[in-house]
């Protein structure tokens, strides 16, 4: 196989970052890398997706991942995981035997070690310069899902048209489905034995990154988590306070104490962010020196400042995510040429340890084992979004009362960055715009 053939696969498969933003995967193909690696940190307290499907599914990804390698001629590929995923270690060791140049990587049991750019400097020793991609150091991070629909779709010529995610909190069964794309979180809920409080808040993602949703939103290739909370839950209050009072409060109680600086985890990479500079010019209403605020780009809202590192519980992630907004509403583009700076010599001191994360967020009760059952779940309608991926929406192939198979393109992808949608249950199409298609078995 060569690179075009790979990237058409991938494109037609609609394969996508299935741990992140949805980052079609055949547009990080490259033949500058030597480096691959398997993101399977799951840094987000609670998420246990992606150490499970490692562990059920190793050899699959493995594969895909030796195709990747080949086709690119890398020299190596790593699997990143942290040390407790014991079971999923043990599946990779007897996938990968014998296999040249595959190794294991064992990262650190901190958050955010899932980040792109903490995984390549965890595994590899490099360093991304800011606002730089991967490759620039010669890298290419695949989430773990991203390569079984890619072994899947080499295998097989199969779509992607389910996803695993993991249901926890306030259920009665935590864990974690296979589930259709365009399935309802409600429905999900309820597989899961249904809400165990009264007025149940709907979060989608991990408590760090994710945001509050409800129940008639619906899976796409990116969802990871359903978390069912409470309303008064710590990470719920933070998420409904507006941005407005969040201001006022560090206008009024920002100290510039410099934690959130100091526990930065691209700051302590070198990169020019600096949340306490920003505070400190946001709380001041300093507009001569916008340097702080140009470098809210840099940001990889992890969300560390915010929700650990801010003793007086102030919104750094809030208002530089704000600012990030308005600075590419108002055509403003990230800097070039930024200078990244040497990793800080106290970095091993100041990152933050998960457990004691998820003790701050107040999780622990939460924090339990997800099961995994790999049996894909029916459902009698779905709601498939068709902007699911970074880039433009595929365009819609089908009409009103067309009978669809599972598998079959449903929406081409678009002229660009963009890759195709796939039927997720046989049946009819009842309803087609710009946005989505529903289909009801």
């Amino acid at each position: 196989m060569d690179f075009k053939a790979l990237s058409e696969i991938l494109k037609n498969a609609g394969v996508v970052g299935a741990g992140g933003a949805g980052f079609p995967s055949y547009a990080k193909l490259n033949e500058k890398a030597d480096t691959i690696i398997l993101n399977c940190a799951e840094c987000e307290p609670l998420l246990k997706l992606h150490r499970q499907v490692l562990e059920y599914h190793a050899k699959d990804i493995v594969f895909a991942l030796e195709t990747v390698k080949n086709v690119l001629k890398a020299d190596r590929v790593i699997i990143a995981v942290k040390p407790h995923y014991k079971d999923a270690i043990e599946a990779t060791k007897e996938a990968i035997e014998g296999k040249e140049g595959f190794s294991i990587g064992l990262l650190p049991e901190i958050y955010p070690a899932g980040d792109e750019v903490v995984t390549i400097y965890e595994t590899t020793g490099r360093v991304v310069p800011a606002g730089s991609l991967p490759i620039s150091v010669g890298c290419v991070v695949y989430n773990v899902e991203t390569m079984l629909n890619a072994a899947y779709a080499i295998k097989e010529n199969k779509g992607v048209t389910y996803k695993y995610i993991t249901v926890a909190g306030e259920v009665k069964k935590p864990c974690t489905l296979k589930v259709p794309l365009g399935m309802t979180y409600g429905e999900i809920v309820e597989l899961c034995g249904g809400a165990t409080i009264e007025n149940p808040v709907i979060f989608a993602g991990g408590p760090m990154t994710g945001f509050i949703s409800s129940k008639r939103d619906v899976v796409t290739k990116t969802s990871n988590a359903i978390l069912v909370l409470d309303e008064n839950q710590y990470i719920i209050k933070k998420r409904t306070t507006p941005v407005t009072i969040s201001l006022k409060r560090a206008m009024s109680a920002c100290c510039n104490c410099m934690m959130c600086t100091d526990l930065c985890s691209r700051n302590l990479l070198g990169h020019p962010i600096d949340p306490q500079k920003f505070m400190m010019n946001v709380t001041g209403g300093v507009t001569k020196d916008v340097k702080p605020y140009i470098d809210s780009f840099f940001c990889c809202s992890c969300g560390i400042c915010e929700y650990y590192a801010c003793f007086q519980g102030l919104s750094p992630t809030t208002l530089l995510g704000m600012t990030k907004g308005k600075l590419k509403k108002a055509g403003v583009q990230i800097p070039k040429d930024i200078e990244t700076k040497e990793v800080h010599k106290q970095r091993e001191f100041r990152t933050v340890p998960i457990t004691k994360l998820v003790r701050h967020l107040g999780l622990v009760k939460y924090d339990v084992e997800c099961p995994l059952d790999d049996t894909l779940v029916k459902a009698d309608s779905v709601k498939i979004k068709l902007g699911q991926h970074i880039g433009a929406p595929a365009v819609s192939a089908v009409k009103v009362g067309d009978k669809v198979m599972v598998g079959d393109v449903i929406a081409k992808a678009a002229d660009g960055l963009s890759v195709n949608i796939h039927a997720s249950i046989s049946g009819t199409v009842d309803e087609v715009t710009d946005a989505y298609i529903i289909i009801k078995a």
